[in-house]
């Protein structure tokens, strides 16, 4: 009889941590999600239908800032990035992809604070967008009250604020400004953000650089000194970090950009740069195509097996040359 129980025992000493192992693994297979593309113009007009309020200049680029916030927060298993426990801890792609997204969040955010809803630069800041920028800039993986997801919240109920102050007809203190100068303003920060991005995914090889930091201007000078010739390469433990982040990044703007479309329609047409704009759509689109491999690949740049960053850094590369070719244009065109 003692033995009959201690055999049992060891049975269950066995089956049930290596049941919590298998059904770990599998809530980390459904976890690891990355959710689909939305349309921002339909979702506008529904949140327009749905709140009684009229489609304003502004009013969709607004609208799927907040969207976006909101497919975060709530996604398949929600807000990862300041997860503690499993099986949330394990991933770190979602994460990582949370912060491609969380960096254009920030971004638009402080962009429409300080350009979008601003006549000039002596004009008075909009409140509610004062208030919503600090609250996206918050610590992404902080789980300690107050958490991030509540301050992320509150940041998105400012904006709600805004925008119903925006597209009301009594409320003439709510503005967004459709102009070439703001628009210009807020390319030039992704243009920036995609370029880092294009160089951290190419040196998932590494690369041998020359240092061009001086280049251009006979006058110009550092705090110190640099190589002439600088080796760049991304620790193989972060190669599938960045390429997420660059999905995220890529996810984001993708929204962005068509919900700027329609509020820079006559801008864009005025210049002649719709098609140009969505071109950009376009390449940034083609970095959301499914993976299909269960992890991201790194081989050498003519190599027999892929490399997943090297294709993700052509499409960023491409979706950065049109975007330094449209600033020009609105710019001189």
């Amino acid at each position: 009889m003692i033995s009959q129980l201690s055999q049992r025992a060891r049975i269950l000493w066995i089956s049930i941590p290596s049941a919590l192992v298998v059904v770990c693994l599998v809530m980390m297979f459904f976890l690891n999600h990355e959710p689909p593309p939305f349309n921002p113009i339909a979702r506008a007009t529904l949140h327009a239908q749905d709140h009684g309020h009229q489609l304003v200049t502004g009013y969709t680029t607004t609208s799927t800032l907040i969207e976006v916030v909101d497919e975060l927060l709530h996604k398949r298993g929600g807000y990862m990035s300041n997860d503690i426990m499993p099986p949330w801890v394990f991933l770190d792609n979602v994460p990582n992809w949370e912060f491609g997204v969380l960096t254009q969040v920030r971004d638009l955010a402080r962009a429409m604070r300080n350009d979008f809803s601003r006549s000039q630069t002596q004009s008075t800041e909009d409140l509610d967008l004062s208030e919503a920028d600090p609250l996206f800039h918050y610590d992404n993986a902080r789980w300690i009250p107050p958490d991030t997801e509540g301050r992320y919240r509150k940041g998105m109920d400012a904006l709600e604020r805004y925008l119903t102050r925006l597209s009301s007809p009594s409320e003439s203190e709510g503005q967004f400004y459709a102009r070439a100068d703001n628009l210009t303003d807020w390319l030039a920060i992704v243009e920036k953000r995609l370029g880092s991005l294009s160089q951290r995914l190419s040196a998932s090889v590494g690369q041998v650089r020359l240092n061009t930091d001086l280049s251009g201007d006979p006058e110009a000078r550092q705090s110190t000194d640099s190589p002439n010739v600088v080796m760049v390469k991304t620790p193989w433990t972060q190669i599938d970090d960045v390429f997420y982040e660059a999905r995220g990044t890529s996810w984001a703007l993708v929204h962005f950009l068509h919900a700027m479309e329609v509020d820079f329609e006559d801008v864009l047409r005025k210049k002649n740069a719709t098609v140009s704009f969505r071109q950009i759509i376009r390449e940034l689109e083609s970095t959301q195509k499914a993976l299909h491999s269960p992890m991201v690949l790194n081989g050498s740049q003519f190599g027999l097996f892929a490399n997943h960053s090297l294709v993700m850094a052509n499409y960023i590369a491409r979706a950065n040359a049109a975007i330094i070719d449209l600033r020009n244009l609105l710019q001189e065109g």
